[in-house]
């Protein structure tokens, strides 16, 4: 079973699916036709070979001059939710739609096809194998809202699938996250089945640095609903939600080559943003609980007090549905106490969340024994870290009571259930691990920190090695990396659509030339030095190689201090679309000619504290 395809020799692509037993023609020309028979033309092709068969179709995009198909060839099952099972796509292929010589050779649309790839390569995207799931939405959804659409916040390829909607047999909605599933056993033959799933929003996707805070929809960055799901062996299956997102107010870091960028708050005033965010989370979810990790003192301190200023301003009727929960990570779970996590849980269940908030399903009797009204929205800085283990440690915490109501536990029983069963523990430990570098991989570009709690319930000596490693690592990256990668964001989702949107090359480096090749002049610099220290013409005491040694320092020394002076002009900026606190300003010579541009902030962001660029 599944999909088939084959190119014609006039270029076009033919699909087909041996469930529905239709084909689909894809082509530059003729666009998209689904048949039930294949005309006589395409005899030849052969569909329906093994050589031929497919994972499932990504979808279509158009670039700067061909329009491409884009398929998962390869893919590895990860699990099963009522019994369809979910894959990762683990290869793909983009295939042209038309012959067009002229788009292999022209740059831009190279470049373009390279920020695809880049994106294809990097995300985790799932699929539900012959769409027997709707892996974009959850449970409860699921049972309880008739005509249910797929959800265009987590449908990760809907932009690409614009001309596969009439081709319904072909569309497979794919999403951005993680999903693991296993069969398991707890506390002696009890078994029992156990799944987790991440879905990544669409809206306001990207990366670290370059997508942050609130936009003037609401939408906010870094937005993720994670699902765990658990069904016994009697068919009780119950679903628990969490949500995680950036601050939502007008706020970002500005990457200026120093380890903490500059943080800048915007004074535009965003309670209007923030309104229309938690409308639509208390539409969807209930009453809100707001979990905010961040510092309450130094660097992090401005965007707790613009948090906290935004939440006090809300209109009463909504503001009854929304409670704010300021808990200081970092002081309560100082010298590696994060069990102290459970600390939150007491403020918690002062304000009314209880464990016994979540989505029950009786598949026997087809009945809903309970749904989930409320839901904790978790927030550090880059709701990545901090937020990681505050959502495992909930997630524990209401899997003890789905323990005890499903009768795996008795009713008299206090002992929390990883004491009973340590083996089902590490298991649980490793999909909240795994879930938790998923997100991070997405965002920063790394692998989650404190996962050694997460995976362990301990804080070691070499968990925060492995920490040290990746905040280097997630450095260089945000600095010099991530400006591509926000592109491939912003290209593969439909926010910048070359066809229309690309009169020039957003490629052209217009910055001025002593600016662009200062980095190399240093490289080179650097190697003259070495080359002498290692390799000197007569005595390195010399006087010649005493002045190229002398040159080299002073020169470098120079120029890391323009650097210093200077970060926004070295860093990897996105080039497809303008960031939020970010502006391009003209430069000219003495004789009126444009000579580059230099970065700078908006001014209506402003830096908190003193500036570092």
């Amino acid at each position: 079973m599944g999909f088939f395809h084959a190119t014609s020799t006039d270029g076009t692509h033919v699909f087909y699916d041996n469930v529905s037993q239709k084909y689909l023609y894809l082509s530059g020309t003729s666009g998209v036709e689904v048949s039930d028979s294949l005309p006589g033309i395409y005899s030849r092709l052969n569909l329906g070979t093994p050589a031929t068969a497919i994972s499932c179709i990504i979808g279509t995009i158009k670039l700067k001059i061909n329009k491409y198909v884009i398929i998962a060839d390869k893919h590895s099952v990860t699990g099963s939710v009522l019994g369809g099972e979910i894959a990762k796509i683990t290869s793909y292929k983009i295939l042209p739609l038309s012959k067009n010589d002229f788009a292999k050779s022209n740059s831009e649309e190279s470049q373009y096809l390279e920020l695809l790839k880049q994106q294809l390569n990097n995300a985790t995207l799932f699929y539900s194998i012959g769409n027997k799931y709707d892996l974009t939405n959850s449970l409860q959804r699921q049972y309880t809202t008739k005509d249910l659409t797929y959800d265009r916040r987590f449908w990760w390829n809907g932009y690409l699938s614009a001309d596969l909607v009439d081709a319904r047999e072909f569309l497979t909605p794919i999403i951005y996250g993680y999903f693991k599933s296993h069969s398991a056993s707890f506390n002696g033959p009890h078994s029992l089945d156990f799944a987790l799933l991440t879905r990544r929003s669409v809206s306001r996707a990207g990366t670290r640095y370059f997508r942050r805070g609130i936009d003037e929809d609401g939408n906010v960055a870094n937005f993720n609903e994670t699902e765990q799901i658990f069904t016994t062996k009697d068919q009780q299956i119950f679903s628990f939600l969490q949500t995680r997102g950036s601050v939502p107010v007008y706020w970002g870091e500005i990457n200026n080559l120093k380890y903490k960028p500059n943080l800048v708050i915007s004074s535009q005033p965003s309670l209007d943003a923030t309104a229309k965010h938690f409308t639509e989370q208390t539409e969807l979810y209930g009453e809100n609980f707001l979990v905010n990790l961040v510092n309450q003192k130094g660097y992090e301190k401005p965007v707790k007090e613009a948090y906290e200023a935004a939440v006090e301003n809300l209109p009463p009727a909504l503001a009854k549905n929304v409670k704010y929960i300021y808990f200081d990570f970092h002081h309560e779970c100082r010298k590696m106490r994060w069990d102290r996590i459970k600390l939150l849980l007491e403020r918690l269940i002062d304000l009314g969340y209880t464990s016994d908030n979540y989505f029950h399903f009786d598949l026997a009797s087809q009945t809903i024994r309970s749904t989930q009204n409320k839901i904790v929205r978790t927030n550090c800085m880059d709701c990545l870290d901090r937020t990681n283990v505050v959502q495992s440690t909930l997630a524990r915490w209401v899997l003890q009571n789905q323990l005890t109501r499903s009768g795996y536990l008795s009713k008299e029983n206090d002992t929390p259930w990883e004491l009973l069963d340590p083996s089902f523990n590490l298991f649980f430990q490793n999909f909240w691990a795994d879930n938790a570098d998923a997100v991070s991989c997405a965002y920063s570009g790394t692998g989650a920190l404190k996962t050694d709690f997460t995976r362990t319930g301990k804080r070691t000596k070499a968990g925060a090695l492995n920490d040290l490693v990746n905040s280097i690592t997630r450095y260089y990256k945000n600095n010099y990396k991530d400006g591509s990668r926000q592109d491939s964001y912003d290209l593969f989702l439909g926010i910048y659509k070359p066809f229309q949107d690309s009169l020039n090359s957003p490629f052209v480096d217009r910055r001025p030339p002593y600016v662009q090749l200062l980095p190399y002049f240093m490289g080179t610099s650097f190697l003259v030095f070495f080359a002498i220290l290692l390799y000197p013409r007569g005595s390195i005491t010399d006087l010649k190689n005493l002045l190229v040694l002398g040159g080299c320092l002073l020169f470098n020394l120079n120029s890391l201090l323009q650097l210093n002076k200077n970060g926004y002009q070295y860093v990897n900026w996105p080039k497809l679309r303008q960031l939020d606190y970010l502006k391009k300003v003209e430069l000219f010579d003495g004789e009126g000619k444009l000579a580059g541009i230099r970065y700078e902030e908006l001014d209506h962001f402003r830096t908190v504290g003193k500036k570092k660029n």
